[in-house]
């Protein structure tokens, strides 16, 4: 006699989702980010993935049952935390290095972020899951940095401008593009870092 938990829908869902190997599911992924980017969130469809693909609508409908549910296991599994591995010894040395790894990436997710645009504020599932993809694993490298220059008694921990250092960097990363039409480069984070915020908190 087949047991009740055999039949049940998790093991179909787990069986169905068991025929796509983990490389094919990364190539899915890509493919509705990339669409994202180049025509935006509200032209991506479940059928141009298809075909960009190869694959059946059936097939994605099977992994995931709607648009929103696809976009939001894109985008996490495509987190990545860019900061991580920095650690100069200064705090200084680490917030130079965060504006030059934040440059290398900067356009790409901006252009992500613009390509979401309304639907992220839509739909909570699709803003949770940017959120864990693009925005906390960042904030926490940041405020990880932070930690280790208190630590070693660089700053102060109740120094009034390190709660904002996270928004100055994020913050102009995501404005500039508005401002002047251009993503924030390397370049153009490590000028920013080093007239504004270091100087705000008193380091060279």
């Amino acid at each position: 006699m087949t047991s009740q938990a055999a039949d049940g829908p998790e093991t179909v869902v787990a069986s169905r989702r068991s025929k796509i190997t983990p490389e094919r599911e990364q190539e899915f992924y890509d493919a509705v980010l990339a669409q994202i980017r180049e025509c935006g969130y509200e032209a991506l469809t479940m059928e141009g993935v298809a075909t960009s693909t190869r694959c059946s609508k059936s097939t994605l409908y099977r992994q995931w049952k709607t648009k929103p549910q696809f976009v939001a296991a894109a985008l996490r599994a495509n987190r990545c935390p860019r900061f991580a591995g920095i650690d100069t010894g200064s705090l200084a040395g680490d917030l130079r290095a965060a504006a030059r790894a934040a440059g290398d990436w900067s356009g790409r997710d901006t252009q992500l972020l613009q390509a979401l645009g309304h639907a992220v504020m839509q739909d909570r599932e699709l803003q949770e899951a940017l959120r864990d993809a693009l925005v906390e694993p960042e904030i926490a490298a940041v405020k990880e940095i932070i930690a280790r220059a208190v630590d070693r008694g660089e700053i102060a921990a109740d120094h009034p401008a390190l709660e904002f250092v996270p928004a100055q960097l994020f913050g102009v990363v995501r404005v500039r593009p508005v401002l002047e039409g251009q993503y924030a480069d390397a370049a153009y984070l490590t000028q920013f870092v080093e007239a504004v915020v270091l100087p705000a908190l008193g380091l060279k």
